[in-house]
């Protein structure tokens, strides 16, 4: 039975409390097993030979519901799959639903290698870090195993993005992996049609491969067993994306039921789920609506159970809707978003130079320092350690207090008193109730900055620098 909490697996460690794995107890290594920030193998007393039968139980019991398959080599690899839970709230989602492009091989080299590197080079900061895409999907139009094989290794060339090779044809699908073979592609797809041909050359290969059954949930179990047998668990299930009316919501019941029977026990169909949001483009006859649906569509399956997906627009007002619902629903809800608690420089800031406190909750952090940058505002910013909770909630709740405000300067080993001209803590408006206590704790001056950061620069041009007492 799967395992979900750190006190089950504590059970199987040696309970020596070594520190080998990089953590002070067993315990710990027990929470970071489940959170998969470690892997078993970390903790070097259990490879041990007295050891082997609770590795080999907990290995088993570690095991994610649904199985990971891995896409690509290398730094850019891509996982998908390896979930164990439906409702994300109850443990969280792990690997992000992987977003491929495609590019086809009646492209003009021209114009296929531009598209290629508008796929790779596309990246938008969020939150502290970039938004980006993840594979590129070779589709092969001209059904000539030559030009896709040519396709392929331009594509190669190009990029080292992990690709999806797209094909119903099996001999199209080895002249491409003849090329692609060190690159580790998923291979896309087997059908009821070529699906021993297919399970020939991704066994020989040893690449994973997609299963394609269009609305038919029986025969997409049947091919799964098969390969299975065959020896490939490589797998990814395709039931089939139909973009418009009762089929879409016939293509999410699909989804529905395959990923509950893997959560719920069925291996047979425990693999990822490929959407193809493409299909989008089959029914709406201008690229305005097409586009348009298709990003509605890749919305619909990030939320529920699509592990990768196939698509065509890349602009990027079709491209930052799908970014930013794949990086909040991936968001680990138990962990609120943070940045590491220091005193950062914006700017180039001196003596004279303004000290503010904002929280570490990394919205709320790159907020603010993004209106400071972009002001030109040469200051210091406190990123105060709340736990990664925003100022009002905070506040509220005591993770920012005068204390901790007093701890954070103390430890990033800024002397405000020595560091200034001035002595001057600026606090967020809404900690404004915690002046007082700020004082006392610090002996520095205290000034309310306004409520909202975007209001600084004017905030700043009357209040700065504070006249003298």
């Amino acid at each position: 039975m799967k395992i979900n909490s750190p006190l089950e697996a504590y059970k199987y460690l040696p309970g020596t409390n070594c520190g080998k794995c990089g953590e002070q107890t067993c315990m710990a290594f027990a929470a970071r097993l489940i959170d998969r920030s470690k892997k078993l193998t970390d903790c070097t007393p259990m490879l041990e030979e007295k050891f082997s039968k609770k590795l080999r139980e907990l290995h088993v019991l570690l095991a994610p519901e649904v199985r990971e398959v891995v896409v690509g080599v290398g730094e850019k690899a891509v996982k998908i799959g390896g979930d164990d839970v439906l409702y994300r709230h109850r443990l969280t989602f792990f690997n992000p639903t992987a977003f491929a492009y495609d590019v086809w091989d009646t492209m003009p080299e021209n114009e296929l290698t531009e598209r290629v590197r508008k796929i790779q080079d596309f990246k938008k900061f969020y939150v502290g870090d970039f938004l980006k895409l993840d594979m590129v999907a070779v589709r092969c139009i001209s059904n000539d195993p030559k030009k896709f094989a040519d396709a392929v290794k331009k594509v190669i060339e190009t990029t080292d993005m992990p690709l999806i090779l797209c094909s119903f044809d099996p001999e199209v699908l080895r002249a491409g992996l003849d090329v692609a073979k060190d690159k580790n592609p998923l291979l896309y797809a087997a059908n009821k049609d070529n699906w021993q041909q297919v399970a020939d050359i991704a066994i020989e290969y040893d690449v994973p491969v997609t299963l394609f059954s269009p609305d038919d949930l029986d025969t997409l179990k049947s091919l799964a067993m098969t390969f299975a047998s065959m020896g490939t668990e490589k797998l990814v299930l395709d039931p089939g994306t139909f973009p418009a009316g009762k089929d879409l919501k016939k293509t999410f019941t699909n989804f529905l039921k395959i990923r509950r029977a893997g959560v719920e026990g069925d291996k047979d169909i425990a693999y990822p789920i490929m959407a193809v949001p493409l299909t989008a483009w089959m029914v709406h006859d201008d690229a305005v609506s097409a586009s348009y649906w298709e990003t509605v569509i890749a919305s619909i399956f990030t939320i529920k159970y699509g592990d990768v997906m196939i698509m065509h627009s890349i602009e990027p007002y079709a491209l930052l809707p799908q970014l930013h619902i794949r990086d909040t629903i991936y968001t680990d809800p138990r962990k609120p978003v943070s940045v590491q608690p220091a005193m950062y420089k914006i700017g180039n800031p001196d003596r004279d130079s303004p000290v503010l406190v904002t929280t570490n909750f990394a919205l709320t952090y790159y907020t603010v320092e993004s209106d400071l940058a972009s002001s030109k505002i040469d200051c210091y910013l406190w990123a105060i350690d709340t736990d990664g909770i925003g100022v009002e909630a905070a506040v509220a709740g005591g993770q920012l207090t005068a204390a901790k405000i007093k701890k954070g300067i103390e430890d990033s080993g800024f002397n405000l008193k020595n560091d200034t001209t001035h002595n001057t803590i600026v606090l967020p408006g809404l900690a404004a109730r915690l002046q007082g206590d700020v004082e006392d704790e610090t002996g520095s001056r205290v000034m309310i900055g306004p409520a909202d950061s975007g209001r600084l620069p004017g905030w700043m041009e009357k209040n700065w620098p504070p006249k003298a007492e």
